[in-house]
């Protein structure tokens, strides 16, 4: 039964900590609970003792005698498996707005929950990932943590590759749901509670700018039996059935577990006793395979898999023993290109007493492409050259055939230019080097201002594969400094800036109009990351060196309808070069699209009638994610217009649709 609530509001965070023989990991598990930022009258921390036998009850008590915070609680029914009984114990104590679950062997960071808990509240969402590392290289999950998420879900992020359950969860998702851990299994129990709450939840967010949960030392554990391993596996199935529809999400969700679970388990069968293999895991895995791996899901998978599963659907258990017993032999087999299409020649390939169908064994759109950029640097007036190295992996290429080709393409646009590259070197075709005027790269026009994003398309024997460019590169290649504005047809002139994206370091392309008169440019503009709804703009004054004094410089956000709304500049004391930072409360605008330029002014020159400024736009940065605030008790947003072509940035402030809010809370529009 719940405990009586102590005084006042309710915590914000139960931190639930089960432990068994956790000594001496449970000493730093709990103060670093106890040491959180966010305050401990507004934690409640819940430590469930699992018959213990090694002095961890006694250390527990010792720590909750000067913690009002943490109640200990002795599980009456020890379960001496997994963590999965003890965390149900302290799931029915937990009275926060929000539950954390801490194994007992590792630690948060100081102000881990304080981060998590504000982006929860900020941007209403039910789950919030912090970024996990590990003292001994353990694998952590690391595409999650590339950078901050505001809000999004298992669909628009990796999320879902990270099913343990040491996050923050809001309480209310969970009751609804009525979620708790299988108190049976020993391996994995974390993994379906985890995943029906990403499935439910109104949204994820995740906070990568911060190390907030160390994980504790590798504990040395035997790895799990397939018996154990598919025990853990039947509720994963089952959850993920049961939480999505039928249809493009589902299959993103069963492909997971089907590449990360059922394959490796099927690797794994040679190490079992045949007899068991045989009778009770095989028969189950092809239920499995049968019922949840869909006609629209098996393509996606690998050549390798795609047999397995397909040997596993079709009950044909001999050849599939055959097949994973001779695993590394067969992936140094070789490939036959055809009719355009590489197949994986696999011993089964087109064998007529195997009866396995071509699609198992077609590789053409995996082959992996090696690609290395080595260079990108202006040539001429207004020509990017782009040096490189490219190949598609096991297959030989003829420099007089198979023409690679830069493929430039703009963002959330059909536009797409060619240009052809050529190889420099004779003896490895690999190389090559191609010319972006950025005049007449366009079919003999210039460039159209937007992003334009740079990949390769990579050519032999008739196959093509196209990837996207530019993250692998010379260590030493600086490319951020390649700013340059250039003719860009008679009498026009463009501002290019070529530069790595973040957080995969691509290679990319800004092309805007120069500016005429402006008088600075902008380096950066961010979300102040305290003051909700307030964007702080950082730039110089052009020319670079220009100084600051005799100069004023005003920020301007400029309504639609006309209404303009100047913010004051403040210049870096003492900085010899003009540099500047400026806030704009983008808060206290008015609902609309607003443009955000800067403008400089003579002091005490209020430009007379009808007179404006020389304007220096605002770029819009690569990611800039919206804001959240709330004003008389009704939460606005503020998104960045970005990808349509803009050269400055432009903001869509509004109020929050309430229904539609409530209804994605409620799960009503999926």
């Amino acid at each position: 039964m719940p405990r009586n609530h102590r005084p006042g509001p309710p915590p914000r965070v139960s931190v639930i900590v089960p432990a068994r023989d956790a000594m001496p990991g449970i000493t730093r598990a709990v103060t670093s609970a106890m040491e959180q930022t966010l305050g401990l009258s507004r934690l409640d921390i819940i430590a469930v003792d699992d018959g213990s036998a090694d002095g961890t009850a006694e250390e527990l008590d010792r720590l909750a005698a000067g913690c009002p915070s943490l109640h200990v609680v002795r599980d009456p029914h020890p379960c001496r498996g997994g963590v999965g009984g003890p965390r149900n114990t302290g799931l029915a104590r937990a009275t926060g707005d929000f539950v954390f679950f801490l194994d007992a062997d590792a630690r948060l960071a100081p102000d881990a929950l304080r981060r998590m808990v504000a982006m929860a509240d900020q941007n209403g969402t039910d789950v919030v990932l912090g970024k996990m590392v590990s003292p001994d290289g353990r694998g952590v999950p690391k595409a999650v943590f590339r950078h901050n998420q505001l809000r999004t879900d298992v669909h628009s992020s990796h999320a879902y590759a990270s099913l343990e359950p040491c996050k923050l969860f809001r309480r209310s998702l969970i009751e609804r749901l009525r979620l708790r851990f299988p108190a049976h299994l020993r391996h994995g129990e974390g993994k379906p509670f985890t995943a029906a709450a990403y499935l439910n939840a109104s949204g994820i967010s995740v906070v990568a700018d911060y190390d907030c949960y160390h994980l504790g030392p590798n504990p040395g554990r035997a790895a799990p039996g397939l018996a154990e391993r598919i025990e853990a596996m039947r509720p994963l199935f089952e959850t993920a059935a049961r939480h999505t529809r039928t249809g493009t999400r589902r299959d993103t969700v069963m492909r997971h577990h089907i590449r990360r679970e059922l394959c490796p388990a099927l690797r794994a069968l040679p190490r079992e006793d045949e007899t068991e293999v045989r009778e009770r895991f095989l028969p189950e895995l092809r239920r499995w395979a049968q019922a949840h791996c869909s006609d629209a899901l098996f393509p996606t998978l690998t050549a390798p898999e795609r047999l397995m599963v397909h040997l596993l659907r079709t009950g044909r258990f001999e050849d599939l023993l055959s097949v994973v017993r001779n695993t590394k032999r067969d992936a140094r087999c070789g490939h036959l290109v055809e009719k355009g299409s590489v197949y994986w020649l696999h011993p089964f390939f087109r064998d007529p007493d195997a009866e396995v169908p071509d699609a198992c064994f077609d590789v053409t759109d995996r082959l992996p492409v090696r690609h290395h950029l080595a260079g990108a640097g202006w040539h001429g007036r207004s020509t990017l050259r782009v040096r490189g190295r490219a190949a598609i992996e096991g297959l030989e290429s003829d420099p007089e055939e198979d023409r690679a080709e830069l493929v430039l393409r703009r963002r959330e646009a059909r536009d797409e230019v060619r240009i052809p590259v050529e190889a420099t070197a004779a003896e490895d075709p690999a190389r090559f080097e191609a010319d972006v005027d950025i005049a007449t790269a366009d079919g003999g026009t210039p460039l159209r201002p937007g992003v334009w994003d740079v990949f390769l398309d990579v050519r032999a024997q008739g196959i093509s594969r196209t990837v996207r460019f530019g993250n692998r590169h010379d260590d030493l290649l600086d490319i951020g400094t390649a700013r340059r504005v250039v003719a860009a047809g008679p009498g026009l002139r463009a501002r290019v800036t070529p530069y790595f994206t973040s957080p995969y370091r691509n290679l990319s392309l800004d092309i805007g109009p120069a500016p005429r008169g402006a008088p600075c440019e902008v380096t950066e503009a961010v979300w102040h990351p305290s003051d909700k709804g307030t964007l702080v703009v950082a730039g110089r004054l052009l020319p670079p060196g220009t100084p600051a004094r005799g100069r004023v410089l005003r920020l301007r956000a400029e309504h639609t309808d006309g209404r303009v709304h100047d913010h004051p500049v403040r210049f870096a004391a003492g900085h010899p070069a003009g540099a500047f930072t400026a806030r704009l409360p983008v808060r206290d605008l008015g609902r609309g699209r607003w443009t955000v330029t800067l403008a400089v002014v003579a002091p005490g020159d209020d430009q007379g009638p009808g007179r404006t400024a020389p304007a220096a736009p605002v770029p819009p940065p690569a990611r800039l994610p919206g804001a959240r605030w709330v004003r008389r008790g009704r939460p606005y947003y503020a998104k960045p217009l970005m990808g349509r072509g803009e050269v400055t940035l432009e903001l869509r402030v509004a109020p929050v649709r309430l229904l539609a809010a409530v209804r994605n809370r409620l799960g009503l529009n999926q």
